[in-house]
C-alpha cells in the first residue's frame, strides 16, 4: 500500500537550526569532529511504502562515546506493522499506539543531529528514510554522512583481506567488540558508534584520516580493488 500523501510541514524551530547550524567536516582530522550515530527501525525496507517506528542517537565527541546523551524514541506509522517486520525487531503496532506521529518524533533527533557529522551503517538506508522526512521539515540531510559498512571494506583491502559485504555483526564481531541488543534501535546505534571509532582508528594505522577521507570510504574501496 503506497504511503498517503503528506503535505510539507511548517518549519519547526528545531528544524531551523538544524539548517543553520553547519557541520564541521572536511579536512579536518576525524577525532577532531563531532558524531551522531543514528540507526533506525523500520516497518520494512521500501522507502515508498514503508515506515521509521523507532530511532536512536549516539553522540560523539573527540574520539570518545557521549552516552548520557543517547536518544531512543518510537513513531507512530500510518499503516499497521507487517508482522514479518515485527518478527525481526518486536515492535508491534499496539506498542506504537501511543507514540507521537514521526514528524513531531523527529524534532529531538533532529536536535541531536544538529552540528554532527551522521554515521550508520548501511547508511544508504537511514538517508532514505530521513531525507523525506526532513524534506517535509523544510530541510535537507546534512552531509557528509559516514558509512562503517563502507569503511570496514576499505580497512579489508588495506589489510589486504578479501573484499567483504559485512553486516553490523560480522563486522563487530571482526573486531572483538560487544553487540548490543540487537534489532534494536538503541542496541544498534551503540554498537554501532563502537564500530565506528574502532575502524576510523585502524585506519589511521595507513596514515591520517580526516572527516572528507573517511567520507571517501567507498571510492577508496573502490581503487583499491583496481
Amino acid at each position: 500500500m503506497a504511503r498517503p500523501f503528506f503535505r510539507p510541514s511548517p518549519v519547526t524551530p528545531v528544524a531551523a537550526q538544524y539548517a543553520r547550524t553547519p557541520v564541521l567536516a572536511g579536512i579536518i582530522p576525524w577525532r577532531d569532529a563531532r558524531y551522531c550515530v543514528v540507526d533506525l527501525e523500520l516497518s520494512g525496507l521500501d522507502v515508498r511504502s514503508d515506515e521509521i517506528i523507532s530511532f536512536a542517537a549516539v553522540p560523539i565527541d573527540a574520539g570518545r562515546l557521549i552516552l548520557g546523551q543517547s536518544l531512543y524514541g518510537l513513531c507512530r506509522p500510518a499503516q499497521p506493522v507487517p508482522e514479518k517486520s515485527v518478527l525481526v525487531h518486536g515492535i508491534r503496532t499496539v506498542d506504537l499506539v501511543d507514540a507521537p506521529t514521526l514528524d513531531e518524533a523527529i524534532q529531538p533527533l533532529l536536535a541531536a543531529m544538529t552540528g554532527r557529522v551522521m554515521v550508520a551503517h548501511v547508511a544508504k538506508v537511514e538517508r532514505s528514510f530521513l531525507a523525506p522526512v526532513l524534506r517535509r521539515q523544510g530541510v535537507r540531510l546534512h552531509q557528509p554522512i559516514l558509512d562503517t559498512y563502507q569503511l570496514a571494506r576499505l580497512l579489508a583491502l588495506q589489510r589486504n583481506a578479501p573484499a567483504w559485504s559485512p553486516t553490523l555483526d560480522e563486522v563487530t564481531t571482526e573486531l572483538k567488540l560487544p553487540i548490543h541488543r540487537r534489532h534494536h534501535a538503541l542496541g544498534d546505534a551503540l554498537t554501532t558508534a563502537q564500530v565506528f571509532l574502532a575502524l576510523a582508528s585502524h585506519l589511521e594505522e595507513f596514515g591520517p584520516e580526516t572527516v572528507r577521507s573517511l567520507a571517501q570510504a567507498r571510492e577508496r574501496a573502490r581503487t583499491s580493488m583496481y
